[in-house]
């Protein structure tokens, strides 16, 4: 680990310090307030990028984390002519740093500077494809659909940024996925140029930017293959870039699902139909009118079918949607022979055709499914080492397979992916920590080894702003009484705080039971139950809940982390049942089994620490501002009955604890 210390006389450190003291550039904002906190991450990010080395800081609730980072980065990226990559988990921070945060600083700091968001490229309509799309319609679409691309193109006509997020109405999956940017049809060459290409254009905008925004899952979508990442002279996605993490603590999760391998069958039946669909008889072998090629596809979805059928006869769904497969040759391979007859006969009408448009879209397809078959045989052979393997159902009624495979330890990956000696990597969230200040679970899982440590507390006080209570009188969970009391607790702790409460669940249909049994108490006390699942999106449901006078909101995972109540809205944050996650997914059973494997033990490695971070995740929903007051209800007693208890207690702010 580097010391911070080595490097705070010189002169961009100093600058840095200087802008967060109590005189300095930053005191001119409206409601500042000098926070030595921030001003220490931000000297530590100041050291860190002046050293070229890989920070990873735990920053509280209230520190101001976001202008802690983004201050010394813009300044940074501005003198050396670097870039600097913002990556969050949520749409809400990006929301946040976007039209919050980097406007302060651009009135603020004596320099100007450019940000930009960055966003997938298929969330772009292509006005080249649109065109070809609306001549082609006739072979490509059936009525409805026609009238769906209209629709599509006029919107395009008048649309400010061409995205998904203009489109006031969702479209049609199947429309969009042909005329929206695609990296092989919609390129520098062929669209680069034409001043109406909005993929292209974002990209020029991101590409002049000081500052880029953008998300983990596209972060680890554009980080590319080992020669890619060479020709980018020592960058993440940009030549000399470098990264900073915000809500770091997802990293490894949505790197594991971006780096693994996943065929989907309806993904690859809908590759296939858009060579051509039996049912509509459209799609690109009747543009190029070849029957061979026609034929060949027809039969080719019902041979995807019965192999992913095949599939699901030995598969026993019993614990849920996802079941682990463990041996090679787990179904026989009827499949992949057949998709490379068909990348052949792509091919063979791809050397006969002239229009390059259509050649492209061709050679695209082609190139799927070429991927989806290497992913099968790699399925199916096992081949990739140290990964694990399992079959998800998917879709609205479970009605799909998918194949998945996802390294076990992420560590090397992330090691060799992130934490290189020719780049600049900052990881921050809240809660990184399980105990020790030197965020040692968290570096060791995502391979961070050498990275600086860092562990800042909250300025808030705890001790004045919160109450935590523990109820030791709970029946065990497997007790008929269990359910009863979980809803006498809760409807005690909530007429406390006339609602304004959240209701956090491990189990979503643990979750509808204490609401069916609740509801006539949240009726008869005039409280305004809402429920997660039941319809509402959760932006709508957290709106309702705040505007709406004694809401009482119950959550299951999404709520447990990224949502942001400040004020009285939220007074009152109860946990039903520690959040130890169930090992029935494939992917933490076999990272328990590595453990366990190397002599270690799985339930204080893992089992322990990852639901002490989603505890402390949990907790950190109630006090989000210094003016914040409100409790912290614990209805599990094994916080005070297990050994393991303390190291909850000790990973919680300190504040007021009352067993009850």
């Amino acid at each position: 680990m580097i010391a911070l210390k080595d490097s705070l006389g010189s002169d961009f450190v100093e600058r840095v310090r200087s802008i967060f003291s109590e005189s300095g550039l930053l005191a001119k904002a409206r409601n500042f307030e000098y926070r030595p906190q921030q001003q220490e991450m931000a000297v530590a990010l100041a050291v860190a990028l002046e050293d070229e080395q890989h920070l990873v800081v735990e920053a509280g609730t209230g520190v101001g984390k976001s202008i802690a980072y983004l201050t010394p980065a813009v300044l940074f990226a501005l003198e050396q002519k670097r870039k600097a990559i913002v990556s969050t988990h949520t749409i809400n921070l990006q929301e946040q740093l976007l039209y919050k945060d980097i406007p302060i600083l651009k009135k603020i700091l004596p320099v100007e500077f450019e940000a930009a968001l960055m966003k997938g490229r298929q969330n772009y309509v292509c006005p080249r494809r649109l065109d070809r799309a609306m001549q082609q319609a006739n072979e490509l679409f059936t009525t409805s659909e026609q009238a769906e691309l209209v629709r599509i193109s006029e919107w395009a006509r008048i649309t400010r940024d061409g995205s998904l997020s203009d489109l006031p109405i969702e479209p049609d999956a199947k429309v969009w996925t042909q005329v929206c940017s695609e990296a092989h049809i919609c390129t520098k060459k062929t669209c680069g140029a034409d001043p109406r290409c909005f993929y292209h254009v974002a990209r020029r905008r991101a590409e002049a930017a000081d500052i880029v925004v953008l998300n983990h899952t596209l972060f680890f979508m554009l980080l590319g293959n080992d020669e890619e990442r060479e020709d980018r002279e020592g960058g993440y996605l940009f030549p000399n870039d470098f990264a900073i993490f915000d809500e770091a603590h997802t990293i490894e999760q949505v790197a594991s699902r971006q780096i693994g391998i996943g065929v989907s069958q309806y993904g690859l039946r809908a590759t296939v139909q858009r060579l051509y669909n039996a049912r509509t008889r459209k799609g690109l072998f009747t543009v190029t009118r070849d029957a061979p090629g026609v034929t060949l596809a027809a039969e080719l979805v019902d041979d995807v079918d019965k192999f992913f059928h095949a599939i699901e006869e030995r598969c026993d769904f019993k614990k849920g949607r996802e079941m682990r497969v463990r041996e090679a040759d787990f179904a026989p391979d009827t499949i992949s022979p057949r998709l490379m007859g068909l990348q052949a006969r792509i091919a063979e009408v791809v050397r006969k055709t002239e229009d390059d448009v259509l050649r492209s879209e061709l050679q695209e397809l082609g190139r799927r499914i070429g991927d989806a078959r290497n992913g099968i045989v790699t399925f199916l052979e096992q081949s990739a080492p140290g990964h694990v393997y399992w079959v998800e159902r998917t879709g609205k009624t479970a009605q799909f397979l998918t194949l998945n495979a996802a390294p076990v330890d992420m560590a090397p990956v992330l090691r060799r992916l992130i934490f290189r000696d020719d780049a600049t990597s900052v990881m921050t969230s809240a809660t990184l920590a399980v105990g020790r200040p030197d965020l040692a679970y968290f570096r060791e899982r995502i391979g961070a080894d050498e990275a600086t440590a860092l562990q800042l507390g909250s300025p808030f006080d705890f001790h004045k702003q919160m109450k935590l209570f523990v109820v030791q009188k709970m029946p065990d969970p497997r007790d008929a009484a269990y359910g009863p009391a979980v809803a006498k607790w809760v409807a005690h702790f909530v007429t406390e705080t006339e609602g304004r409460a959240f209701v956090l669940f491990t189990s979503y249909r643990g979750m509808q039971q204490v609401a069916d049994q609740m509801a006539p108490f949240f009726a008869d006390n005039r409280m305004n139950l809402l429920v997660q699942g039941q319809g509402a999106p959760r932006s709508r449901m957290l709106e309702e809940f705040k505007t709406k006078p004694r809401s009482v909101l119950f959550g299951t995972d999404s709520f447990w982390m990224g949502v942001d109540v400040p004020g009285e809205a939220l007074s009152n944050v109860i946990i039903t049942r520690l959040p130890f996650a169930v090992p029935d997914h494939p992917l933490i059973e076999a990272k328990l089994e590595l453990i366990e494997a190397r002599g270690g033990d799985a339930f204080t490695e893992y089992s322990l620490p990852e639901a002490i971070l989603k505890l402390r995740q949990g907790v950190g929903r109630l006090i989000r501002t210094k003016s914040d007051r409100g409790i912290v209800v614990i209805l599990d007693n094994r916080v005070v009955t297990k050994p393991y208890g303390r190291a909850f207690l000790r990973a919680l702010p300190k504040c007021p604890v009352e067993v009850v």
